[in-house]
């Protein structure tokens, strides 16, 4: 499943590494890409393993805001 969320914090490209670093690093995502333009992430996981829920936590947790995005 992929799931997107949206953040308005990331305010230069080296948040946009280390967010994808930290979503890559949870076990069950796949893929985790970050555009620091828009403010979109795209998760691939398995849901059977990590939630959208537990996404957002984790990019709480790095310090930003997320939530989810119907784009």
């Amino acid at each position: 499943m992929t799931t997107i969320l949206r953040s308005d914090d990331l305010t230069c490209p080296s948040c946009v590494a280390g967010l994808e670093k930290i979503l890559k690093g949870i076990d069950g995502v796949e893929t985790a890409t970050v555009h620091f333009t828009s403010g979109r992430i795209e998760v691939r996981h398995d849901v059977s393993r990590v939630g959208a829920d537990a996404l957002i936590r984790a990019v709480g947790q790095a310090g930003y805001r997320a939530r989810p995005s119907n784009l």
